[in-house]
């Protein structure tokens, strides 16, 4: 599995020192990161005060050429209608940004790597 989708706690994992984490990026060729997820990053970063320091990590993150910063578009709306569809009808929500973030993943054919155990409720999603 050398290309991957990241969610937001893979990110905050790596820069804590995860060391199961940091390997797997370590190994992978490709790094996928949603707009949701740097949402959520920077949200979480104003809150803290570190907000500098960590918007420069997070930057020199999104400068490296194995990594690729996704957006939503309308592609990716269908995909996150047909997630939540499903979601649904089995009666199993996750939060919103996670639906987008899945749908990301199902558009651009990348297995996600998280560690929110919620994911594996949508059907065909790969999962690292």
């Amino acid at each position: 599995m050398n290309r991957i989708l990241i969610d937001t706690n893979i990110y905050s994992g790596a820069m804590r020192g995860d060391a199961e984490i940091v390997e797997v990026l370590r190994q992978v060729e490709f790094i996928g990161v949603s707009a949701i997820s740097i949402g959520e990053l920077l949200s979480g970063f104003k809150g803290g005060n570190r907000e500098t320091e960590n918007r420069r990590e997070l930057g020199v993150f999104l400068d490296s050429p194995r990594v690729t910063l996704f957006s939503v578009d309308e592609y990716t709306a269908g995909y996150y209608c047909a997630i939540l569809d499903q979601l649904r009808r089995h009666g199993t929500p996750i939060p919103t940004n996670d639906i987008w973030i899945a749908a990301l993943a199902f558009q651009h054919g990348l297995p996600l790597f998280t560690r929110d155990g919620h994911f594996s409720k949508i059907e065909g999603l790969l999962l690292r």
